[in-house]
């Protein structure tokens, strides 16, 4: 069966759940074989994670500069594991990073690239939202190894135990010249919810929550679900919440299993990067709300009185 070569984004020696979901849609195409890109190679916990979701063969890239370059080492990698293996296709995360490795590997391997799938058949064809998330298209790489990244959320993790094989490449040192270096690294703002990618429930505020204090309702249904919290463009605009938890076109986007809606009017950019969740719920005063089109359950009505009533009747079932 051919290989399908899928980019292990990882973090303290485990894999991200993205990582996991890219394997599960990578044995719709053919056998997974991950690609982990590291200073000093993967630990024995990655290797087990990996090869517990199915990847029977890990191509261990040890780079110096895999810490302090920019995306040029994870290209040269991804690059270097192609010639090796010669794949069907090369599977990335949907994320800024991954969809910027994706654009300069598709160039270095002059082929086919194809952004922000959330679907793929087992011929490789892709169905992507497009236009703002007017449209649904299906796509195919016609030239080349097709170079894919996959929407976080699109696919659901599962474990299918293999032998995974490791074998090692190494990389040449990166040319100074032609990447951008970190010189200075600071943690993000840490908090017990899930990221936004990694989370299977997302409670989003709008600009309805009317303020960073209102936000409190948002974080506590957030917190009741296990989920993580988001924003709005127009409530992260407006101050009310932090840019990195802005979900939508301009922001990150997101298909959980749950995505709650408090506040939101359903701003074009918003539903591109959400209308691919499982479920949605919609809390709105305006009964004519946009986000109601696309939602599964729509509540109209105040959500400062909807919200807590959730969270209290959550809190209590969980109790």
């Amino acid at each position: 069966m051919p290989q399908v070569l899928v980019l292990a984004d990882h973090a303290e020696g485990r894999a991200k759940k993205t990582t996991l979901e890219l394997l599960a849609a990578a044995r719709r195409l053919g056998e997974p074989a991950a690609v982990v890109v590291s200073a000093a190679g993967p630990s024995a916990q990655l290797t087990e994670e990996l090869a517990r979701h199915g990847a029977t063969r890990i191509y261990a890239v040890e780079s110096a500069d895999a810490h302090d370059c920019l995306v040029t080492p994870t290209v040269g990698a991804l690059e270097l594991a192609v010639r090796e293996a010669s794949p069907v296709a090369v599977l990335v995360p949907a994320t800024v990073e991954g969809n910027e490795v994706a654009g300069r590997l598709a160039v270095r391997l002059d082929a086919g690239l194809l952004l922000d799938a959330v679907d793929l058949d087992a011929s490789g064809t892709a169905t992507q939202i497009v236009f703002g998330g007017s449209y649904t298209v299906t796509s195919r790489v016609t030239h080349g190894t097709p170079v894919i990244s996959v929407r976080p959320g699109a696919f659901e993790p599962e474990e299918q135990m293999t032998e995974a094989v490791e074998q090692p490449l190494t990389l040449p040192s990166v040319d100074p010249a032609g990447s951008a270096r970190v010189i200075e690294r600071r943690p993000a703002p840490a908090g017990d919810r899930p990221a936004l990618t990694e989370a299977s429930v997302v409670v989003s505020g709008g600009r309805g929550v009317a303020g960073p204090e209102g936000f409190k309702v948002v974080e506590q249904l957030a917190d009741a679900l296990g989920g993580a919290a988001g924003a709005s463009r127009a409530a992260v605009d407006a101050g009310y919440y932090p840019h990195q938890y802005q979900v939508g076109q301009t922001g990150t986007s997101v298909s959980p299993q749950l995505y709650i809606a408090l506040g939101i009017s359903g701003a074009i950019q918003h539903l591109a990067g959400m209308q691919t969740s499982k479920t949605i719920i919609a809390v709105n005063k305006d009964p004519e709300a946009p986000i109601f089109s696309i939602a599964d359950l729509a509540v109209v009505g105040d959500l400062f009185s909807v919200a807590p009533q959730l969270t209290e009747e959550v809190t209590r079932r969980k109790g």
